[in-house]
Parts: structure tokens; sequence; C-alpha cells
């Protein structure tokens, strides 16, 4: 069984709420934006950890790929697929990184109900989540979300 089958990653409210207007408005392929060259390299799904204050799985979607390189260069590819507004925006949230990843999904889905982080904490055997994200298992994620 593939240690990788999802993969966690963390998420601030403002940022999960903007990805999930996007898909009100049909945006199908999304890029979740990581500063500097980050996983998930590859896994089947990606879940949301939305942080302070909520402090739950929110969300999850499939994973398509992870590209690295220049922030202008992905900028100019994939901005539309960014919850960034502006170049500006994305630039700000860089903190001066010249190198970026963006994590490109598809069918990004609010879970039916979000799952605590006391239940992540169990099933984890963390107290709190990694700031960097963290790989699960099927079986995990199966226990976190329902079958796959």
């Amino acid at each position: 069984m593939s240690k990788n089958y999802a993969y966690i990653l963390i998420n601030d409210q403002k940022w999960w709420n903007r990805r999930l207007n996007k898909n009100k408005i049909g945006k199908t392929i999304h890029a979740f934006v990581r500063r500097g060259h980050v996983g998930p390299k590859d896994a089947r799904f990606v879940l949301f950890y939305v942080k302070h204050p909520l402090k739950e799985l929110r969300g999850r979607g499939e994973f398509i790929e992870r590209i690295t390189g220049n922030i202008d260069e992905l900028w100019n590819s994939h901005s539309h697929e960014t919850v960034f507004k502006s170049y500006k925006e994305y630039s700000k949230f860089l903190q001066g990184k010249t190198e970026t990843t963006f994590v490109r999904l598809q069918n990004v889905q609010e879970l039916s109900a979000p799952v605590s982080m006391q239940t992540v904490s169990r099933l984890l055997g963390v107290s709190r989540m990694p700031r960097g994200g963290r790989y699960i298992d099927r079986e995990t994620f199966e226990k976190l979300v329902g079958t796959a």
C-alpha cells in the first residue's frame, strides 16, 4: 500500500474561501502555490487542512502535477489557476522568493463534513499539523474522508 496516496496541505481560511469561490464560478483546475521547491511530488489526492481558526480538514482535490520554477514563469503560465487577484498579491505571498512550487489540482470539493483536528491528531499520531504538509496512505485517507 502506497504511503503517498494523499497529501495534506495547510491552507489559510482566506485562500480556502477564494478557492471555493473559484469553484462556484466554474474553475476546474486549481494551482496551490507554495514557497520554494516543496511537496507533494506525487499523490492521488490532496486534502486541505484549514488552519486557525477552523483547524479542520475542509476539502479535497485530485492531484495533477507539481511544477517548480521561477516565480515569473509560473505566474505567466498558470496565474489563472491560483487564488491570487494580482501579481502584486502573489509576489507579497512569496515573500521575496525567486522560486516557487505550483501544485495543480482538479475536482476540488468541500467535504460534506469537516474533519476536526482532534480526529486528524488521533489518526496521524500528531499533536499539530506539520507546516510543510504530510503524506498519508489510502487507509488513513479513507478513515478521514470516506472512500475514494
